[in-house]
């Protein structure tokens, strides 16, 4: 610090007190003290002020100069006139010993660097110099604060959506867009063990590896099963009914290491998130969304299992009777993927779903037909009930995710947004191919998220907020 701040006062980098020692180089090179020149008020002559015995480091106390100190300066400098160049350096700091002026331990620096760096170019003098300033070096310190201030605020966030959440008079798509971008200032990491206990939780009361598709392992011939909604209603299964059933649960890779739930909100749209999903090694899909064409750079064409909705069957398909062919055309591009329906959460759902079944076994279709067991989908919202969510009946998002939860290591969301902007206040269509609103008061949307935002704080599960990166 001490030796930054002289040589800039060198240098004119700050200016010189009043009273400052000035250095200044005699004719063969060697600097000497010269006494400080006073101007009288008058402005007349100067007068030179001889330095003080204290200031030129005369020895304490009044002790006696030595014997080379009372000789007159001049006499003392002729030894050096007559030295050879390579001599006259070490001659000069005699002659300023003799004088009782210490140089400062910068000054000394200063004179050993000229001596070290003699022939050597300037850029190389410049790099040794110790006029050179030292980089400033990163404030640690600070870092280490701003770091737990991150930390002790990404901490916070579970109990911010919380009490979002439960919020009785309604919620704000503003305090939520906020909470998002506090969110997504967080890194994310998965937290093997906070995942390994939510999916024991969900094993315990659901067990989706066993349960969430009907077979006939977990449904035998003569089976009175009660409808999900409807629950005073029931069906006999029956031998026509039984085989349309898979013999134990399909999916012969579980578990899957990484998995893409893929839900249709216009977040998607020129996300470029198509190339990622793709990656995955299951594709979860809902409610037969187009992936073909341009916008599969955006949602990915790659599907394993898509959901699908009686009420799309019966208004977009004319239950399969004059639009068979353009409901076959359409499922076409999901490749082999299983086709899941809700078949028996209510009665009017039975027919529409049985008729999928039998016009993909007519007409040699390469997807096969699935049916959500209502004893799983009854005992996956009693699961969530208890979390907070207690609308009519979940959405197919979140029934797909906590299935993707159990039957995969790692698990991300994309496509998952019931706002109607983004947190950059871009307004976004409800789906990425429509801005059709579902029913009012038949979902729970923000209390939905609200649990989703929670597994992604706690490291269960990923969110992804915006655009992907592009390989």
């Amino acid at each position: 610090m001490g030796c930054v701040g002289f040589l800039g006062a060198r240098r004119g980098d700050s200016g010189e007190g009043e009273g400052a020692q000035k250095l200044e180089p005699n004719q063969h090179g060697v600097e000497l003290a010269r006494p400080n020149l006073q101007v009288t008020p008058r402005g007349g002559r100067r007068r030179l002020q001889r330095p003080e015995p204290a200031a030129l480091g005369a020895p304490p106390g009044g002790q006696a100069a030595s014997e080379s100190n009372r000789h007159p300066p001049a006499q003392r400098q002729a030894p050096c006139l007559r030295a050879g160049r390579e001599k006259r350096g070490s001659c000069a700091r005699r002659v300023l010993s003799a004088l009782h002026f210490s140089p400062s331990p910068c000054r000394l620096l200063v004179e050993e660097s000229r001596r070290n760096t003699h022939g050597t170019s300037p850029a190389l003098r410049t790099l040794r110099s110790p006029a050179t300033r030292v980089p400033r070096t990163t404030n640690s310190t600070y870092l280490n604060e701003k770091s737990l201030q991150l930390t002790e605020k990404c901490k916070n966030l579970q109990h911010g959506i919380k009490s979002l959440s439960n919020k009785t008079k309604g919620y704000s798509e503003n305090e939520y867009l906020q909470m998002i971008t506090n969110i997504r200032s967080c890194p994310w990491k998965r937290q093997a063990e906070e995942y390994e206990n939510f999916r024991a939780k969900l094993a315990s009361c659901c067990d989706a590896v066993q349960n969430f598709v009907v077979s006939q392992n977990n449904t035998p011939v003569g089976t009175n099963m009660s409808y999900e909604v409807e629950s005073k209603k029931e069906i006999p299964i029956r031998e026509s009914i039984f085989h349309m059933f898979p013999v134990s649960q399909p999916f012969v890779e579980y578990p899957y290491n990484q998995c893409a739930v893929v839900g249709n909100g216009g977040i998607l749209n020129k996300s470029f998130c198509g190339a990622e999903i793709d990656k995955s090694d299951f594709v979860f899909r809902c409610n037969l969304p187009p992936t073909t064409g341009n916008i599969s750079q955006d949602v990915g064409s790659k599907t394993n299992l898509v959901t699908v909705n009686p009420s799309i069957i019966t208004l977009k398909y004319g239950n399969l009777k004059e639009k068979k062919a353009e409901f076959l055309e359409d499922i076409a591009s999901y490749g082999d993927a299983f086709l899941l329906l809700p078949a028996f959460s209510f009665r009017a759902n039975t027919g529409a779903s049985f008729k999928v079944y039998y016009t993909l076994k007519e007409s040699k279709a390469r997807q096969k037909v699935l049916f959500f067991h209502p004893k799983y989908l009854k005992h996956l919202a009693l699961f969530w009930k208890t979390k907070g969510v207690t609308a009519y009946r979940l959405s197919t998002g979140l029934m797909i995710t906590s299935i993707a939860v159990e039957l995969c290591e790692n698990v991300k969301l994309y496509g998952f947004w019931p706002f109607s902007k983004t947190v950059e206040d871009t307004p976004v269509s409800h789906h990425y191919y429509d801005n059709r609103l579902p029913k009012r008061g038949f979902h729970q949307m923000p209390k939905e998220y609200s649990q989703i935002l929670q597994l992604h704080v706690k490291g269960i599960l990923k969110l992804q907020f915006s655009k992907c990166e592009r390989a």
